[in-house]
């Protein structure tokens, strides 16, 4: 399962889990759309950013995304 961090591990921009504008690569380091396009690939361990899928609201409080 993933982790759906909170927020962007670049700017700390709110990336709710059940909204759309994360952005994970292989390891789920999260960064915000603008930030992907700022650095083309993940800082931390050069892989590919793609879009985070969201997580259904119904199921946030019974999965909820880890706090930082």
């Amino acid at each position: 399962m993933l982790k759906m961090k909170p927020q962007c591990e670049h700017c700390q921009r709110p990336l709710p889990a059940h909204e759309s504008g994360a952005h994970i690569c292989s390891f789920e380091c999260t960064f915000c759309t603008d930030c992907v396009a700022e650095l083309g690939e993940c800082p931390n361990c050069g892989g590919q950013l793609l879009p985070r899928p969201q997580r259904a609201e119904a199921l946030l409080s019974k999965f909820p995304p880890v706090p930082e």
